[in-house]
């Protein structure tokens, strides 16, 4: 990752946690639909870096919302599984020939199809993760469970807007 990579990376996440404080803090939808819009942040992070480099990023940004969120290490705990499942999760997801090194998993570089596969699982661990963390003892399974599969679905829907949105599309028929 050059350079110019990282300073993109980094204005990327820093505006993606910007929002998640300022914005996305109270929404819910319904009571069990939350958005966590900072992932994709993480999700969209080349194949090609490292686990603990990720882990760290992965850390110091769940930290950071916890700090705002006074969620006490729940960010914390399901970013930081996020990031520890992802690399294997590409692994898993990832075509025959894998990813090319240039190829961030993103929707415009991966296509819609893979990209809900390849995201979904990883927002679905990261919320139930959250979800218990946070309902530990005093919620049910089912809500539990209830709550992260729609928050998931939710922020998988986010992360699809904000791309087609804001994110360049590559060039070519697809």
């Amino acid at each position: 990752m050059n350079i110019r990579n990282l300073i993109s990376y980094s204005f990327v996440i820093l505006i993606l946690g910007l929002v998640q404080i300022l914005f996305l803090r109270n929404l819910a939808l319904f009571g069990h639909a939350f958005g966590f819009l900072y992932l994709l942040g993480l999700l969209i992070l080349p194949s090609t870096l490292r686990t603990i480099p990720l882990m760290l990023l992965a850390f110091v940004l769940g930290f950071i919302l916890d700090v705002f969120f006074e969620t006490i290490g729940m960010h914390t705990a399901a970013a930081t599984l996020f990031a520890f499942l992802k690399p294997f999760w590409l692994k898993t997801a990832s075509p025959t020939g894998g990813f090319d090194e240039a190829e961030e998993p993103s929707l415009s570089q991966i296509g819609l199809g893979r990209y809900v596969s390849y995201a979904f699982p990883l927002l679905f661990v990261y919320s139930l993760a959250f979800f218990i963390a946070d309902q530990w003892g005093t919620g049910g399974f089912l809500g539990i469970l209830s709550k992260s599969f729609f928050s998931a679905v939710f922020t998988l829907l986010l992360t699809i807007l904000v791309q087609l949105l804001f994110f360049r599309r590559k060039r070519g028929i697809s």
